[in-house]
């Protein structure tokens, strides 16, 4: 049963199945905030209905949703999605999209949720891994920039919101400088914050979604900034 939204308790749920699940339970259990975080590794479904919010880490999505699949949790999943809030990093970001280009062969089921065309992979192999410097808007101390680690990332082509979808709301970009060298994408597009491909976080309703993984820094901004934006207030 879900903590109720009257106690000073938020349970966090993290899918650990496959990934990096264990370095974001670590930011989460040395997060300083008011409210108490309950921290749920979730590989089985009866560990997912413990849960007012969830993490999808990142990893390698396919796996993942094979192994989330043999465990009967892609359609208890599916269901949270639609009432419970959700964060997806990296391979996360990808579960968490309407549609995929560069799966592997045989496809790539996603839990959907979030309105975008994601592409796996996309700014290449993982000798093209990146750190970039971000600004991102509602972070704690935001003049200070986050550090976004990019290994194998996923790439938004498109942002796909019908009319009774939720609006989407970009939290962060690449910034020119920061974008890698291999990827010439045109410079009015980016001047003009027009080339989805430059957006690496944003929210849609109850969920955000991140193309990097904030799990592997030591800042633990992205992780106040979840628990502060997007869950407190489901539960308020």
């Amino acid at each position: 049963m879900s903590s109720a939204s009257s106690t000073l308790i938020a349970t966090v749920g993290i899918l650990a199945l496959q990934g990096a699940f264990a370095e974001h339970q670590t930011i989460l259990q040395r997060l300083s905030i008011k409210r108490r975080v309950i921290v749920v590794l979730v590989r089985t479904a009866e560990d997912l209905a413990k849960c007012d919010a969830l993490i999808i880490p990142g990893g390698e999505s396919t796996t993942m949703a094979i192994l989330a699949r043999s465990a009967g949790l892609l359609e208890p999943l599916r269901e949270f999605l639609r009432t419970k809030v959700v964060w997806g990093t990296c391979a996360g970001a990808i579960l968490l999209s309407t549609s995929v280009e560069n799966a592997k062969k045989g496809g790539q089921e996603l839990l959907g949720g979030i309105s975008v065309k994601i592409a796996r992979n996309g700014w290449g192999s993982q000798v093209e891994s990146f750190e970039a410097a971000l600004e991102v808007e509602g972070l704690r101390d935001s003049s200070r920039p986050y550090t976004g680690v990019f290994i194998r990332a996923p790439v938004v082509l498109e942002l796909t919101p019908s009319p009774l979808d939720p609006p989407i709301e970009i939290i962060a970009r690449l910034s020119p400088q920061c974008l890698p060298r291999s990827h010439d994408l045109p410079q009015a597009d980016i001047a003009a914050g027009s080339d989805p491909r430059t957006i690496v976080a944003l929210r849609q309703g109850h969920h955000l979604l991140t193309t990097f993984h904030p799990e592997l820094t030591d800042d633990n901004r992205f992780h106040e900034y979840f628990i502060q934006q997007c869950v407190l207030p489901s539960l308020a």
